[in-house]
């Protein structure tokens, strides 16, 4: 199964869609496949779930600012499906800022991550949707904070500066994402690649080992409800 068929799959599974507001002014942010542009030292299907769990994690991180809305699951998937977004194509800017214009969105975010035996970088590209450019690439380039272990803190970092290039103020206190362990992050990715390949009992078994991970980790709780393991 490609990536983008992945993800596809990840975002019918899905159930944290926010609501449509059909007079919210704030900017509308899909995000859209992540690839793994060169990781080493976990096994094969680890990184395959971190190209379905890192664009759902950071979508939860930026849905969480006050100032956007991330365009749901099942409209970036409408989306993807009307722009036919194979398994093989890459997203460039000109296509993620046809997606994004499809989901009725001003900015789309893609790009890649790469864990080289535990170091790991995030390299997310912020497109316009309007002009079709790159507005800023943004990642963690502060070697102290490049560490597998501290995944949450990346993406949070990620979300900041994403915020930050499309003009929105910084993250208010009560707004930013919980410290959730790296471990509970990758189960969960787990889980929503088991998901999209139908297979319930192995998603169910991910998504309680996050929860095992991190008890208050609401998504994975959400996870393991859709898929009827408790």
């Amino acid at each position: 199964m490609g990536r983008t068929t992945r993800w596809a799959g990840a975002l019918a599974a899905m159930t944290l869609a926010l609501p449509l507001h059909a007079q919210d002014a704030r900017p509308v942010i899909v995000v859209l496949p992540f690839e793994n542009s060169g990781s080493y030292g976990q096994d094969k299907e680890t990184f395959e779930a971190l190209e379905v769990g890192l664009p759902a994690i950071l979508a939860a991180t930026l849905g969480a600012h006050p100032g956007a809305r991330v365009a749901s699951p099942a409209e970036v998937r409408e989306a993807m499906n009307r722009q036919q977004l194979g398994a093989a194509r890459r997203i460039d800017a000109a296509s993620a800022s046809q997606v994004a214009k499809a989901a009725g969105a001003r900015y789309a975010v893609t790009g890649g991550f790469a864990d080289f035996y535990g170091k790991f970088r995030i390299n997310a590209r912020v497109v316009d949707a309007q002009s079709g450019e790159i507005v800023k690439v943004v990642s963690n380039d502060d070697p102290k904070l490049q560490d597998r272990a501290q995944l949450a803190a990346i993406v949070q970092l990620v979300g900041d500066r994403i915020v930050a290039a499309i003009g929105l103020p910084p993250y208010p206190a009560s707004a930013r994402q919980r410290d959730v362990p790296a471990g509970a992050l990758t189960e969960y990715s787990r889980g929503l690649l088991f998901e999209t390949r139908g297979d319930k009992a192995k998603a169910a078994e991910a998504y309680r080992r996050a929860l095992t991970a991190d008890p208050d980790y609401r998504d994975a709780r959400e996870g393991l409800q859709r898929v009827g393991g408790e």
